[in-house]
């Protein structure tokens, strides 16, 4: 197997409250698209968003199970402890202004990077990353966000572990990503020959506490794959090393498995293929409810149970 196969992230799921309000923050504070509007397949009577660039690609897809009346998460180890973007160089100080009221703060140079942190309205840890190579994106420009400094997609996620060596074997004897830098406790590697979406940070924090899922955390994290065929050989690779990995499962816009790294945290492998364009028009992504085929036979009775949503197009 070609071990550049897992060519970057694909997406990334977290948990929210109350639904409008995680919508608009990150349509209209982040200015992110609204790609697909959905149910939780697991749990239909909970939506599920999809925000993402202006075609929704692997890479730039952030969702969210809003559920609301879940208690607030901890973040802490065996968990995604921040979700980065990346936007054009020379956009931090646009950035820090815009979310001067959402705590953003610029931390410290990050492998000579600087970071713009701050948190979405349930806690969600977020980070900005200015980068040359998120210029020339496919940043969505139907917000209220200026197109110059639109955020592009992922730059990288950061894994916070009690521990680190079994991690790191996975992912680099496993998944085949290569070590890159270390600073500190903090451990990068990158998928393929680099590129947006492509870097992971592994923190080691012995000290630190288990994380809890809930409202401001990561449910789990996506590895992109071209193929079903190439998924179905990851799947092979992983059971063959000991890994409990599960079924293929449909979810409409790509076929994921799913299995657990050694410090806990939910890892997915989706195909990119189909797409989100699979039922709707790339013009008109996010628009409408969209259910999955054995989910549509109860729609009228999930529209009613569901909360009432204003959805970013309305306004437009």
């Amino acid at each position: 197997m070609d071990e550049h196969t897992i060519t970057g992230i694909h997406h990334i799921t977290a948990i929210a409250g109350e639904p409008q309000r995680n919508l608009d923050f990150y349509t209209a504070v982040l200015g992110l698209r609204l790609v697909k509007l959905t149910v939780n397949f697991d749990d239909p009577g909970t939506y599920h968003f999809y925000f993402g660039d202006a075609r929704g690609a692997p890479g730039s897809i952030l969702t969210f199970f809003p559920w609301v009346s879940v208690p607030r998460g901890r973040a802490g180890t065996g968990q995604v402890a921040a979700v980065a973007f990346a936007v054009p160089a020379g956009s931090l100080g646009y950035w820090r202004e815009r979310l001067s009221r959402h705590g953003a703060e610029l931390a410290d140079k990050r492998f000579g990077e600087e970071v713009l942190r701050f948190e979405d309205p349930d806690g969600l840890a977020l980070e900005i990353v200015a980068t040359v190579s998120a210029a020339g994106g496919a940043a969505w420009n139907g917000g209220s966000v200026d197109p110059r400094h639109a955020i592009a997609g992922f730059h990288s996620a950061t894994l916070l572990e009690e521990g680190y060596e079994n991690t790191a074997a996975l992912l680099e004897k496993v998944m085949g990503l290569s070590a890159v830098a270390t600073e500190g406790n903090r451990y990068r590697y990158r998928m393929g020959s680099g590129g947006p979406a492509s870097t992971i940070d592994v923190v080691c924090a012995p000290d630190s506490r288990p994380g809890r899922l809930g409202a401001g955390t990561v449910h789990h994290i996506a590895w992109r794959t071209p193929n079903d065929a190439q998924q179905l050989a990851w799947r092979k690779r992983l059971v063959g090393d000991g890994y409990n990995v599960s079924p293929v499962m449909d979810r409409t816009y790509f076929h994921s498995i799913y299995y657990r790294e050694p410090g806990g945290i939910l890892f997915e492998i989706a195909t990119d293929p189909p797409g989100f364009d699979v039922d709707e028009s790339r013009d008109h992504l996010g628009e409408h409810l969209m259910l999955p085929p054995d989910v549509e036979p109860y729609r009228k009775s999930l529209e009613r149970a569901l909360p009432p949503l204003t959805l970013p197009h309305a306004s437009r």
